[in-house]
């Protein structure tokens, strides 16, 4: 058996890095994916202007060293990625000894379905492209 997860949708907030005391990096982000709204009938459901209802779920997004990095130098709010990976639960017990639960995908990959961020290192130099440099 394979615990795999696929998820297409946009990301909800510039992904946020960090790097532990052995240097192995670790990439957040959130991913927003939806749905359509059904009646009891299974007929997705519309607004009043005739535009189908939808529901939105959030997933916590984990990426590890190269992955994590790419993501974090590339993506960006509202982008949408693909992330292939793996749901992982976590649980712990809080200050208040109540006993929590988590879930997060820990991304194994992640695909750009949309034009990706400048890298930093481009942004700080001069890389524009004038359009009468362009030969059609």
């Amino acid at each position: 058996m394979q615990n795999l997860v696929i998820l297409a949708g946009n990301v909800g907030a510039t992904p946020e890095s960090r790097t532990t005391q052995g240097g192995t990096t670790i990439t957040n982000f959130s991913l927003a994916t939806s749905r359509p709204k059904r009646d009891s009938n299974g007929k997705a459901l519309k607004d009043d202007n005739n535009r189908r209802l939808e529901d939105t779920e959030w997933h916590r997004i984990t990426c590890f060293n190269g992955v994590g990095k790419t993501v974090e130098q590339y993506v960006d709010k509202g982008m949408k990625v693909m992330v292939r990976g793996r749901i992982h639960y976590t649980r712990w017990t809080d200050n208040e000894n109540v006993e929590r639960y988590g879930v997060e995908i820990i991304a194994e990959e992640v695909t750009f379905l949309t034009r990706a961020k400048a890298a930093k290192e481009q942004v700080s130099g001069n890389t524009t492209t004038d359009d009468d440099d362009i030969p059609f």
